[in-house]
């Protein structure tokens, strides 16, 4: 499919994105609008030429948790609530961003002044907040995205709003995964790439598979430092492993039984964009 029609497709379903938080979100459900979100999300990944394999989901916390993933790109967004839709705390420059500044906000997500330390405060309190109410809420400790190849050291300030709300940290490692089965870095967000060029390139790129890991759950203990140290190995043994090929091997043997017996579920994708 050419660039320009697959670019076409992305900007309708943006908008159809837009119709759909403006006109059924004020009437729907909690439950409904993460359904919502969830099937939006998951079409986003397809007409990216994109599936979604997530591993060990039975470790999921659905409520009250602090989720932490390591960053590569602004896909990273659309991957995580294609599996389980969570507000995010992001940049205040996405706010800006044409529609998806726009639909960002509607979701619920904090956004962060990070020239301004005096916003860390406001930020820990609303995170709090809303994790001691029973939320979810993700965050991206790295601070940036990287090539994902490795991990960035993990700050650890956004660790104090799960000590400060006694709620557990769950650990969400993501990897990109082209066709042969080798890591991909065509998704990665990083350098002087300009929003159009890194969609560019992860339209090129393709097709691709994102990996998402479940880590089991961390209790939240005192100490930020040491719960954000924990998070880190976490996500980067879950990195090391997924390197390793056992997420090749993961979906392999997922295509080959039946889905009652295994820890990966997938959602298939054909290339074109289409559901398989």
């Amino acid at each position: 499919m050419k660039l320009a029609l697959r670019k076409a497709r992305l900007l309708a379903h943006l908008l159809h994105g837009m119709w759909t938080v403006a006109t059924r979100f004020p009437r729907a459900s909690v439950q409904q609008r993460q359904t919502l979100n969830r099937e939006w999300s998951l079409k986003m990944l397809r007409l990216c030429g994109m599936r979604l394999v997530v591993h060990n989901d039975s470790a999921r916390l659905d409520r009250g948790a602090l989720v932490v993933a390591n960053h590569i790109s602004w896909i990273d967004i659309y991957v995580i609530n294609a599996w389980r839709p969570t507000p995010f705390v992001s940049k205040a420059e996405i706010r800006q961003w044409p529609i998806v500044g726009w639909l960002a906000q509607q979701l619920d997500t904090v956004f962060i002044q990070r020239e301004k330390r005096s916003d860390a405060k406001r930020i820990m309190h609303e995170l709090s907040g809303r994790l001691s109410a029973g939320e979810l809420m993700c965050v991206f400790p790295e601070g940036t995205t990287s090539s994902g190849l490795t991990l960035l050291p993990f700050h650890a300030n956004m660790f104090q709003a799960a000590v400060s709300a006694s709620v557990p940290v769950q650990p969400l490692c993501i990897m990109y995964e082209d066709g042969q089965g080798r890591q991909s870095t065509a998704p990665a967000y990083i350098d002087d790439l300009s929003l159009a060029d890194s969609l560019n390139l992860l339209l090129q790129g393709g097709p691709l598979t994102a990996h998402v890991h479940v880590g089991a759950p961390l209790a939240p203990g005192a100490d930020r430092r040491t719960l954000a140290a924990e998070a880190e190995g976490v996500i980067a043994a879950a990195l090391r492993q997924m390197q390793g090929g056992r997420a090749t091997a993961a979906v392999a043997a997922q295509e080959a039984v039946s889905a009652a017996t295994t820890g990966a579920l997938i959602e298939p994708v054909d290339h074109s964009g289409r559901s398989a």
